[in-house]
């Protein structure tokens, strides 16, 4: 089932002397459970791809689709609806809140969603055990590692039970032994929860736990290459 369709998606900025067109009629499908990482140089159109997908940007041109919905048409708290309940985001930089515990970041977008508090804590630790942190549901984000804050990064994102998560450079901050092991929980969660994972990365081991691989140059995509145990 697809998750998500652009249909001829084109992003200008349009600068004072000239317009830099950052995506130049891309078209994509992505069905529900995919793996997928989104690579190509600086400047190629990655981060604003993953923008335009999480509603956080309009394309000037074209069309996307979330569930059949055209998100481009949404507007104002229809807009920030939508995304509540459809859209999970995984950051380089974490985004966690500090003044709150693992657990209260976790429960935040379930809050917000205005789910009953017994669900919300369910979930909260049944996330928290799934990445390893069932433990530490009462450590704010300063009592934790960069690959653990990551990865309460990761149940907040999939507390919502999102369509789709997207993650931009999710291991830009990670060392090696952390990547190794965010990257075995995103796999695993993607498994038993069938949700879509869409990464933006220059990493080469997210590109090699990924399952599609979609390359773009200057706006365009240039290669979209499914791994041979999962060509479709």
């Amino acid at each position: 089932m697809k998750v998500i369709e652009l249909k001829n998606v084109e992003k200008i900025y349009n600068d004072s002397e000239f317009k830099v067109h950052a995506i130049r009629g891309i078209d994509l499908d992505f069905e529900e459970g995919e793996f997928a990482a989104i690579v190509g140089p600086s400047g190629s159109g990655k981060t604003t791809l993953l923008n335009m997908l999480g509603g956080l940007d309009k394309p000037s041109a074209g069309d996307i689709m979330i569930g059949g919905t055209h998100i481009n048409e949404l507007k104002g708290s229809k807009l920030i609806d939508f995304r509540l309940h459809n859209i999970g985001f995984v950051f380089q930089s974490y985004n966690l809140i500090p003044v709150l515990t693992a657990k209260e970041n976790v429960e935040f977008i379930m809050q917000m969603q205005r789910r009953p508090a017994a669900k919300r804590l369910e979930r909260t630790r049944e996330l928290l055990e799934k990445v390893g942190l069932g433990d530490r549901l009462n450590s704010r984000p300063n009592k934790l590692s960069g690959g653990q804050q990551q990865r309460v990064a990761v149940a907040r994102a999939l507390a919502s039970k999102p369509r789709f998560i997207l993650a931009d450079e999710p291991t830009a901050n990670l060392d090696s032994v952390s990547t190794e092991n965010l990257l075995d929980i995103m796999e695993q969660l993607n498994r038993e929860e069938k949700i879509t994972f869409i990464f933006s990365t220059h990493d080469a081991r997210v590109v090699k736990k990924a399952k599609r691989v979609i390359t773009i140059e200057d706006g365009k995509v240039i290669r979209d290459e499914w791994k041979e145990e999962d060509v479709r």
